[in-house]
């Protein structure tokens, strides 16, 4: 994606099922499960790059020894330094003696994530801030085990604000400050309840402390707890927590929009957000990774049972299609052919911008995401253009008229041509203050290869998404126009992005969209200002009564696709270069991204298609936030 968005996270569950000095024979490490979970989240880094957290719960410590334990960091390269910081820690034990890796539990007594249950998170802000307190792991403490909880996870809700009035209404004084903490309160209450119910019964039973403690832990129901904690959720969430005692939890929405995978064997139960990561870190073959069922919660209890059950109501499926454009690693075999599919899918588009001009036009990419769909147009282009070959080479033996000229211009100067013609240089300094210098910078971010191009050359590039169009603006038609080509054609594996998201991806604010500020443009062109004001009225009504309908559409509906491109060329053409060639922007079509991606079906950004009330409501505020001129996320 040439405009960077900020989106998404990565999480990663580490479940061990034996003891630590199992790991340390049959592997040589008691830190085999910490690893694993570094792996998993350095297999992930792509997911989120403003901060990290790790947390860590050690089961069947005595009583005054602590047994819960999180280090968060919002510095850069996040990940390395928590655990260059735990490995230092671990290091200078070992070094004065305290801990001996061959007694784990020397490890487990005096190293902080020495404990059978790890839990790590990666996170791009969306809300919140970047400041070290909206970093997961959240944590709420008790000196009850089992009230004691982490939290983090993959999401946005709807409705916090909501969400937050019932808190109060329940007696809470909850603090405003992100969904993370809503959610932690609401099931930290009902975890509360959960607790004072068997306690309030195993008392009456005249039981000692110690052993109601012990069979709180074992009848704590963790799906009773989800189950009341989410009535009122809306949104997409993978939600991973830990309870002191060492049972853990990992839930997924009910329409499955955000990713949860895992798998379990005698030794460990994992998770993480993508599949490919567990495959990876644990040599597993594709039948080995399972993904957690929308609407469902695992559960890890202490002594390592695991089941999986629903936890709220189900819903239609309607699984993120942006985790597959671009979000996840493309090292996923299912994603790499879902890439190349959307890439094949715009052949006939391309070959009609190109005007069936082989011989004269170089195909490249924006890095780095577009690669595989790049190689997925190139194989389409090369199987259209074969085919015509060959229908040309049967026509002229028919006729007599085959020769080796007629050849060499059929195949060899006739061909698909394929060229890196863009590459990233370097990244934006962000610690540049002035506006001005920064927007110079960025203007370098990407860099061309010189002479990959001729003259009188069309150019294709294929982008995965354009959301802003800012880039394309400030940098990559004007150095792609030094290459002075005669046509730039732009193509974006996905379709227009004309409406907000509110599930995991920070794009909320309808005036940043470039194919909404195309379509206000030519309404005010063609004297259809009025409509603005009438959706205007619509949405403000159909947020007061808490409707759903996407009231936006109508902005859209005077205008085809073709033309809405047309108008973002326009918006996205560079002043003051002397290039004065042609450009043109192709977007994927919605029925082929359906055709491309068949079980990622959530296309809201693209169809106004919301899978929850929330998102509906979010639409039509950010309409009204748009035209009050009120910046900020509608939600």
């Amino acid at each position: 994606m040439s405009d960077r968005i900020t989106h998404e996270c990565g999480i990663a569950v580490v479940r061990l099922l034996k003891p630590l000095a199992y790991y340390q024979q049959k592997y040589g490490t008691p830190l085999w499960g910490f690893t694993k979970l570094f792996l998993l989240m350095e297999k992930q880094h792509n997911r989120g790059q403003d901060g990290a957290g790790v947390a860590c719960v050690k089961t069947d410590m005595s009583a005054g020894e602590a047994f819960m334990f999180r280090e968060r960091s919002v510095k850069s390269n996040p990940l390395d330094k928590i655990f260059k910081a735990l490995l230092a820690q671990y290091n200078e034990k070992v070094d004065a003696g305290t801990i001996h890796p061959e007694f784990p539990e020397t490890v487990k007594k005096h190293f902080d994530f020495g404990g059978e249950l790890l839990m790590g998170h990666l996170r791009y802000g969306t809300s919140g801030g970047y400041n070290l307190s909206s970093c997961h792991p959240f944590f709420r403490r008790s000196p009850w085990p089992t009230r004691n909880l982490a939290l983090c996870g993959n999401f946005n809700l709807t409705n916090t604000a909501e969400l937050n009035k019932s808190l109060i209404g329940m007696g809470q004084h909850p603090i405003f400050a992100t969904d993370t903490q809503a959610i932690l309160e609401k099931i930290g209450f009902f975890l509360d309840e959960e607790h004072e119910d068997i306690f309030r019964y195993l008392r009456t039973r005249g039981l000692e402390g110690s052993e109601i403690s012990q069979r709180i832990s074992e009848d704590l129901d963790l799906t009773r707890v989800l189950t009341r904690a989410s009535q009122k959720w809306d949104g997409g969430y993978t939600l991973c927590g830990l309870i002191g005692n060492g049972d853990a939890f990992v839930a997924r929405d009910p329409s499955g929009i955000r990713p949860c995978f895992w798998f379990q064997n005698d030794e460990v139960v994992a998770f993480a957000s993508e599949r490919a990561p567990l495959m990876t870190v644990f040599d597993l073959g594709v039948e080995d990774v399972r993904e957690v069922k929308p609407g469902h919660v695992v559960v890890i209890k202490r002594r390592g049972q695991v089941t999986e059950n629903p936890f709220t109501a189900p819903l239609p499926r309607t699984s993120c299609s942006f985790e597959r454009i671009y979000f996840s690693r493309g090292n996923d075999l299912d994603i790499y052919r879902e890439r190349q599919a959307l890439g094949g899918g715009l052949s006939e588009q391309v070959i009609k911008a190109i005007g069936h001009d082989w011989a004269n036009t170089v195909f490249s990419f924006i890095p780095n995401t577009a690669e595989v769909a790049y190689y997925g147009l190139m194989s389409a282009l090369r199987t259209r253009r074969r085919d015509e070959v060959k229908a040309a080479i049967l026509k002229a033996s028919t006729e007599g008229k085959l020769t080796e000229s007629m050849l060499d211009d059929l195949i060899l100067r006739n061909w698909p041509r394929g060229e890196k013609v863009v590459s990233k240089d370097i990244k934006l300094r962000t610690f540049i203050g002035q506006e001005s210098m920064r927007n110079q910078l960025a203007s370098h971010v990407y860099d061309i290869t010189y002479g990959s191009v001729k003259a009188g050359d069309n150019l294709v590039c294929v982008d995965d998404s354009i959301v802003r169009g800012t880039t394309l603006r400030k940098s990559i038609l004007r150095i792609l126009a030094r290459l002075n080509p005669k046509k730039i054609v732009i193509v974006s594996t996905a379709p227009q992005i004309r409406y907000p998201d509110c599930y995991g991806i920070d794009m909320s604010e309808l005036g940043k969209f470039v194919a909404f500020e195309a379509a206000v443009e030519l309404l005010k062109e063609r004297g259809q200002a009025a409509l603005l004001d009438e959706v205007y009225a619509l949405c403000r009504d159909e947020v007061a009564r808490g409707g759903s309908t996407n009231h936006v559409r109508k902005i859209y509906e005077p205008f085809t696709p073709e033309q809405i491109s047309a108008k973002i060329v326009e918006r996205v053409r560079p002043h003051g270069i002397e290039w004065q060639g042609e450009i043109e922007i192709i977007f994927q079509t919605v029925e082929n991204l359906h055709a491309a991606v068949p079980h990622h079906t959530g296309d809201w950004y693209f169809t106004g298609k919301y899978p929850t009330p929330g998102g509906y409501r979010v639409v039509n505020q950010a309409y009204l936030n748009y035209y009050e001129k009120s910046e900020g996320r509608s939600y």
